[in-house]
């Protein structure tokens, strides 16, 4: 991670908690923080999984310092944080949120043996900062309300950023478009059916072009685009701890059947 100029917001630290050898590493989205992802990642702590929520850099200190970010930095740091879990667990998901997504994309298209990811509304193909691409001004956008359903959830955020880290972004999605057949991972695809931000048409795409032979798609009824903060983060929650349970009992599966002759 790139380091930082000024200090980290309260509340927007990166969050670790220790547990048994499943990690779970999730990765929040663009302009948000470790802090959208606390939910989710607390509650899958209580069934003993070790839990690794990075801070990307740029995110959650201020806006400043998202101007000199590339895409690159951050899908380092979060090929930095999943080397680093791995040290301590032999199995580890990735859970990514919006830009999120696309960087967990990214890692499981470069890194084979991850053992399965959740995306929550991932952005890769279509965002409300497309028109945005070419632009060579203003300098900083205004950032709207989090686009959340749930009345009175504070998520932390700049109030601007800059338009060179929206257009790293845009960047980011275009270059995960190309990778994303490169995913055979097992992939749980959430996608709210009202997004104002990320198309759902993106959740689609993920789903018709990753070559994993496992995949399926979940429709969030009663959430927005940041869903984990959202009315349906207990069944998000609900659906990874499912899901992991069943790949784990599936890999055991095949363990028992290895024979030494």
């Amino acid at each position: 991670m790139k380091s930082n100029h000024y200090p980290v917001i309260n509340g927007a630290e990166s969050i670790y908690f220790s547990g048994n050898h499943i990690g779970i590493l999730l990765c929040h989205g663009f302009n948000g923080t470790p802090q959208s992802m606390q939910f989710i990642g607390e509650q899958l702590s209580t069934y003993g999984y070790t839990i690794s929520i990075p801070r990307l850099s740029g995110h959650g200190t201020y806006y400043l310092e998202m101007e000199d970010c590339t895409y690159n930095d951050w899908i380092s740091d979060l090929q930095t944080a999943y080397e680093q879990l791995k040290t301590s667990c032999s199995t580890v998901y990735i859970v990514g949120q919006s830009m999120g997504g696309a960087l967990t994309l990214q890692l499981a298209a470069r890194n084979q043996h991850i053992n399965g990811v959740f995306l929550i509304n991932a952005a890769v193909t279509e965002v409300a900062y497309q028109d945005l691409i070419d632009s060579k001004t203003p300098r900083f956008i205004d950032e709207d309300s989090p686009d959340i359903k749930k009345d009175s959830v504070f998520e932390i955020t700049y109030d601007k950023v800059p338009l060179n880290a929206i257009q790293q972004l845009l960047s980011l999605m275009e270059d995960t478009k190309k990778k994303v057949e490169q995913v055979t991972c097992p992939a749980v695809i959430f996608k709210s059916a009202i997004d104002n931000v990320v198309s759902p048409s993106n959740s689609d795409f993920i789903l018709n072009n990753v070559t994993s032979k496992n995949k399926k798609q979940i429709v969030l009824e009663n959430s927005y685009h940041v869903a984990s903060m959202d009315y349906d983060a207990p069944l998000i929650v609900d659906s990874i701890h499912k899901n992991i349970n069943i790949l784990e009992d599936n890999e055991c599966i095949k363990t028992s059947e290895v024979r030494v002759l």
